[in-house]
């Protein structure tokens, strides 16, 4: 008798945009696949893209699919993409498309057909991203049992933006499994606002990240044994 198999769902979010999404997404696939786990790669909404063979393709998404190991294509990593880097709903107003729910639903069920062990998706912009008619990315997150990720931004005015953030996740119905402090810039009293925010959060840091490329960071910068 062949036992099915239990697969985690992750969601990387973020206190604002450009804050670390896709760096933290990076560590936490390759820490899995080093864990000899199938990961497998979803972000189903970008703006800014560059026209390759026909296909328009982001390089946040590319940059997640380098390090996943499930054989994905970059259109099923990121189905919903546009060329300029502006806020998606905005795009899809230009191009005269729409993003809808069931668009990123079906995208979803695809890259849950891989069966990973792991399935990590990446947010776009902060938690309440718009797609219009008055939706929001979270409103899919919502439909699922991921556990959300947070990604803070190292800066000034981060300690509201965190709570704010964390509290609109519960409010949601959902599990923050953890946040990680982002360092991309000098901060003054960067421990004492990492400080602050250890005791602000409900829950834990599962990692505090210097700026550096992800060639060159260790493995051990997020705990995922917390998750």
């Amino acid at each position: 008798m062949s036992i099915a198999k239990v697969s985690k769902q992750f969601f990387v979010t973020a206190t604002d945009t450009d804050a670390g999404k896709t760096y933290v997404s990076q560590l936490l696939v390759r820490a899995f696949v080093k864990q000899g786990l199938d990961t497998a790669v979803y972000k189903p909404i970008s703006a800014g893209c560059e026209l390759i063979s026909g296909n328009l393709v982001n390089e946040d998404a590319q940059l997640l699919l380098n390090q996943s190991n499930c054989d994905q294509t970059i259109q099923q990593v990121n189905p919903i993409a546009f060329k300029e880097p502006i806020a998606p709903h905005i795009a899809a107003l230009k191009t005269g498309q729409s993003i809808s729910i069931d668009d990123i639903e079906h995208g979803y069920k695809d890259v849950c057909k891989f069966n990973a062990d792991i399935t990590i998706t990446e947010g776009a912009g902060g938690w309440r991203l718009p797609l219009g008619g008055g939706l929001f990315l979270s409103d899919f997150i919502k439909r699922h049992p991921m556990k959300i990720i947070l990604v803070v931004n190292m800066k000034l005015g981060c300690l509201n933006h965190a709570v704010l953030t964390a509290e609109s996740i519960i409010e949601d119905g959902l599990e923050c499994a953890g946040w990680i402090a982002n360092c991309p810039e000098e901060m003054l009293y960067l421990e004492h606002n990492i400080k602050e925010l250890k005791s602000l959060l409900p829950m834990p840091c599962l990692g505090i990240l210097p700026k550096q490329y992800i060639e060159s960071a260790p493995d051990n910068l997020i705990d995922v044994s917390k998750l």
